[in-house]
């Protein structure tokens, strides 16, 4: 858990991480399964593995997704009516019980699950694939990077290329003076390329 326990990262006996999406992914199945889950899927930000919508796709549920931040998980839990919601960084919100993200709570509802298969965490916590997915942080001095045309069009350019099989997410840190570079694709070499293109054209205006 982290310092006041919101968050919580899951390690299975393995030694290997289990991150939130997985843990959300395994909590909502849990949810789905026994008649509990509300709003016909869950809510997680854009950070989120495009493999996390696609196992819920398959269970014929929907991932709504938000910006960066859980209190926006929140605010579209309520206004939409779901019960399940969280960040890939092992903030999870279970709103049946408490309105914010409760890393204890979370945690119960994993062992629930290990107590009930009586399977180990490597396998419950292995529930869909993951696409490549890579995160950059680039730092900057003076005006904002994402406003010159040069980055403008390099992101174009990798969203057009990746179409639907691939997502980007570029955005300014809320804390510190940095470009955050996230992209993601069923393919690795798609993700690389448009992670790339796109870091190069920060990096030249940073």
């Amino acid at each position: 858990f982290d310092g006041d326990a919101d968050r919580l990262i899951v390690i299975d006996e393995l030694g290997e991480e289990v991150d939130g999406d997985q843990v959300m992914a395994l909590i909502a199945t849990e949810l789905f399964h026994t008649g509990r889950l509300k709003g016909d899927g869950m809510v997680a930000t854009v950070m989120s593995n495009m493999g996390l919508a696609e196992y819920l796709k398959g269970l014929g549920l929907t991932l709504a997704r938000t910006k960066v931040g859980d209190r926006y998980v929140g605010e579209h839990m309520r206004a939409h009516g779901f019960n399940l919601g969280g960040e890939q960084s092992g903030h999870i919100i279970l709103s049946d019980v408490s309105t914010t993200g409760d890393g204890l709570l979370a945690a119960l509802q994993v062992l629930k699950v290990l107590a009930r298969t009586g399977k180990k965490a490597s396998v419950v916590g292995r529930v869909f694939e993951p696409a490549p997915q890579k995160l950059v942080n680039i730092r900057y001095a003076g005006t904002n990077p994402l406003e010159t045309d040069r980055v403008i069009s390099a992101i174009a350019r990798a969203e057009a290329e990746m179409g639907e099989k691939g997502r980007l997410v570029v955005r300014k840190s809320g804390t510190e003076p940095l470009i955050r570079v996230m992209a993601e694709a069923l393919e690795e070499d798609m993700m690389k390329q448009a992670l790339d293109d796109v870091v190069e054209a920060v990096e030249a205006e940073a």
